[in-house]
């Protein structure tokens, strides 16, 4: 069941975002068809699913206003994410990340935010989510380009715990060999959103796994505030159970 803030960050993104559309797009002729393009020139009326995925995780030169094609699309496109109706969140990077949409009118910028802060809340505190938890952390964190507002509300509680633990061990299989987790985060944002994950992961949130009886991840955590060769020369590789 969606949450009540769910719904009216929703309800908000319907009315700032209603009617947006380019009637001069011309979109490409080569991944998409006119009559899918025609969508991108015509307000509000619904796209199929399969359309609306495929245009959400497009290229920015594919259309010939990309920040209005995302407004165009952004009312059914965050309810879709919300519901789980697009087949997948990792098609590529979502078109939100290739916007500066912190660039908008103050009511747009806020209808996002909210958007993202409550779908982030909802999903964390869901069992089992549309999506897996670390998708629907990443596509947030990187269209906002900041991670600490999503962590610093990462809320308690034996669900949102289990999905910290999942995440965390998801994260260090990269961030212990100085890769990142985020696939589809490129701009000069990118390299605060890693140094902060890794300052929480290795703070506040081993403490947490810590405490919710995850001593393996939470050490784990800990070894991130090392230099690389000191990390994999710690002796706590010593005592990880080698697989037969």
């Amino acid at each position: 069941m969606t949450s009540a803030a769910l719904a009216r960050a929703l309800a908000d993104i319907d009315a700032v975002f209603h009617g947006f559309a380019n009637p001069q797009e011309s979109g490409c002729g080569y991944c998409h068809g006119e009559n899918e393009i025609a969508y991108l020139r015509t307000p509000s009326v619904p796209l199929p699913l399969d359309s609306l995925g495929m245009f959400l995780f497009e290229v920015p030169d594919h259309f010939d206003d990309h920040a209005t094609a995302m407004r165009r699309l952004l009312p059914q496109g965050a309810r879709a994410m919300a519901e789980g109706s697009l087949s997948a969140l990792a098609l590529g990077g979502h078109g939100m990340t290739r916007v500066r949409w912190r660039s908008w009118p103050a009511e747009q910028v806020a209808a996002v935010d909210a958007f993202l802060h409550a779908w982030w809340q909802d999903s964390v505190a869901t069992p089992e989510p549309p999506y897996g938890i670390e998708d629907v952390f990443d596509t947030c964190v990187t269209i906002a380009r900041t991670v600490m507002p999503f962590l610093d509300a990462w809320p308690h509680g034996p669900v949102p715990d289990a999905h910290l633990a999942r995440c965390a061990d998801l994260w260090l299989y990269e961030l212990l060999s100085d890769c990142s987790p985020f696939s589809w985060w490129y701009d000069d944002t990118a390299e605060r959103g890693l140094t902060d994950l890794r300052a929480w992961l290795s703070g506040p949130g081993a403490a947490r796994l810590r405490a919710q009886g995850e001593p393996d991840l939470a050490t784990r955590a800990e070894l991130l505030v090392l230099p690389y060769d000191e990390r994999w020369a710690h002796p706590y590789w010593e005592t990880v159970p080698v697989p037969d």
